[in-house]
């Protein structure tokens, strides 16, 4: 197999013109340090901020030379710095036709009252899908992506088709937490074809480089990386996506509750105060970006030792419970510190579909159970928000 460099990246997109055809990319010094893993192309070109949009073609163009390449699997291009979001910008708005003529008896709308948290006007959808949950949390280490597992697996031994995206670039961990490993094949050349293990459909950048590989990026590589594993993945009909979103309340978690008809975000915290408080910063980023609260997970409730049944609040108990009546969200569900959650994850066999009959799996059927009924409450939300027309 040839070795792909980056010297012979660069020599290539020297071939691509900058804006203006003044010059190419490269000698203009709009292209960033190229990252090469599994002969995959990773770089990100650098625009003009009011000229973003119309230099899709540049960036098309850097794409397909690279591409070109002997020996190159894939490239990941972005156009970066001043444009916001890695191209998972929401459609422009249409433009507003001239006004009618006056007509006797015209239809007259009623003031549409403004939409709930779930409407989400202007953002696109992605075909197929039904549903898109986040699971999020604000901050690392509160069991975040194992409860996002086995919610996911609830939801499907639910009766529900499911995917999963694992959105965590730096940190992915469905691959380990499915035993799922191996490259996905791609439909045309373009469009990937997620991973599928227990019923469910899989997608997450440990598929596509190393697991040891650092995934040293900015934003806008990360946000292009985002768009391509939701945009361009054969998902085909799901009932529901479940979002294993990256910890914190950075730009990935924003841009994607910015730019993606979420049906709703679960927030996964610790009972202690120092989680809280982090777990408030997510809660409260979503209401600023009207995505409805599904509900709040105490993760870690409380330990049951196996030898005498004695129960232990290591982390305290209740912290998330009070937090969710403080702020009128809904609680979803106490999940017990127990190894047998811990060994089935590190074992790549979740305890849902391991020991389905087990207290733990019947514990996050139940929140999935109740995830399941918030969405479908907020649609109905949304539903009866419609403005109707009426005629006077």
């Amino acid at each position: 197999m040839t070795t792909v460099t980056k010297e012979i990246v660069l020599e290539r997109l020297k071939t691509v013109n900058g804006p203006d055809f003044s010059g190419d990319i490269v000698s203009l010094g709009l292209v960033s340090e190229i990252f090469i893993a599994d002969q995959k192309v990773f770089f990100s070109i650098t625009v003009p901020a009011a000229r973003a949009k119309e230099m899709e073609p540049l960036r098309a163009a850097a794409e397909r030379v690279v591409r070109a390449i002997p020996g190159v699997a894939g490239a990941v291009v972005a156009l970066t710095a001043e444009k916001k979001g890695g191209g998972m910008e929401a459609p422009p708005p249409p433009a507003r036709p001239a006004a009618p003529r006056p007509a006797p008896a015209a239809p007259v709308a009623r003031p549409a009252p403004q939409a709930p948290a779930g409407h989400q006007p202007g953002k696109r959808g992605v075909p197929g899908i039904e549903a898109i949950i986040a699971v999020a949390s604000g901050k690392g280490g509160v069991g975040k992506s194992t409860t996002a597992i086995n919610i996911a697996l609830g939801l499907a031994a639910n009766g529900l088709k499911v995917g999963v995206l694992d959105a965590d670039i730096y940190g992915p961990s469905m691959p380990k937490l499915l035993d799922l490993h191996g490259r996905p094949q791609t439909v045309d050349g373009k469009i990937l074809k997620p991973m599928e293990k227990y019923g469910l459909k899989v997608m997450s950048m440990g598929f596509l480089v190393d697991e040891e590989t650092p995934m040293i990026w900015r934003g806008p590589m990360v946000m292009s990386a985002l768009t391509q594993m939701l945009r361009e993945v054969e998902w085909g009909p799901l009932d529901v996506l479940v979002v294993d979103m990256p910890p914190g309340t950075g730009d990935a978690q924003l841009t994607m509750a910015q730019q993606v008809p979420l049906a709703g975000a679960v927030i996964v915290s610790t009972p202690q105060d120092l989680a809280l408080i982090d777990a408030r910063k997510g809660l409260n980023m979503f209401k600023k970006v009207d995505v409805p609260l599904l509900g709040i997970v105490e993760n870690m409730s409380y330990f049951i030792a196996p030898d005498t049944g004695k129960r232990y609040d290591i982390f305290g108990h209740g912290g998330a419970r009070k937090e969710a009546e403080r702020l009128g969200v809904t609680f979803l569900g106490e999940v017990p510190l127990q190894m047998e959650i811990r060994e089935t994850s590190d074992a790549g066999t979740p305890v849902v579909v391991s020991k389905p009959e087990g207290p733990e799996a019947k514990i996050y059927r139940g929140i999935a159970s109740k995830v399941w009924e918030r969405v479908n409450e907020e649609r109905g939300a949304a539903e009866a928000a419609v403005p109707s027309i009426v005629f006077e």
